[in-house]
């Protein structure tokens, strides 16, 4: 989420790495990636600029609540047919709290939470994401019923191994609901 003060940064340096430099968002940080040989002046300068981008991104590309809402109803309607009452959240939203997850659903309260880490992540993934937690609120455990139902997306498995790679790539594990 923008903000108007900066935010903690961390810098990770890397052998491997010659030229590229990228930043993510995780959680209140920033982490910056750069190669080794990099100076501290290269360093500051491209931290700089990264966070000007993650800003400029983030202005751009913000989504709403009433978006995701959208796509919530669209996605129940398409891929949960058979079950049109069960899959009608009572609200969808993104949050800024989930560091240790993509998305949650509380079937009692009928409410779903996104991850607004996956804002800038492919539609497919952000669809596989909202369709996990609409799962939980017709079948709240994973059991193989559950996964059925997430199965139903032809990018389910795609979409798991992408979040899976970003979630090796940050070094923290995600858990998958």
């Amino acid at each position: 989420m923008a903000s108007t003060r900066k935010p903690v940064v961390e810098v990770r340096r890397s052998e491997r790495r010659r030229r590229t430099v990228s930043a993510y968002r995780d959680g209140e940080r920033v982490v910056v990636l750069i190669p080794n040989l990099f100076s501290r002046a290269e360093e500051r300068e491209w931290v700089d600029r990264m966070l000007q981008r993650l800003e400029a991104r983030d202005h751009r590309g913000r989504r709403s609540d009433l978006e995701l809402v959208n796509r919530a109803a669209r996605l129940a309607h398409r891929y949960y047919p058979d079950h049109p009452a069960a899959a009608r959240p009572a609200s969808v939203k993104w949050v800024d709290n989930q560091n240790g997850r993509w998305g949650s659903c509380t079937p009692t309260d009928r409410s779903i939470r996104i991850s607004d880490r996956i804002m800038d992540m492919p539609e497919w993934v952000i669809d596989y994401v909202v369709l996990h937690e609409l799962a939980h609120l017709i079948v709240p455990s994973h059991n193989a019923t559950f996964w059925a139902l997430v199965g139903r997306y032809p990018k389910a498995e795609r979409a798991r191994g992408y979040l899976e790679g970003v979630s090796a790539a940050s070094g923290h594990a995600v858990h998958d609901d």
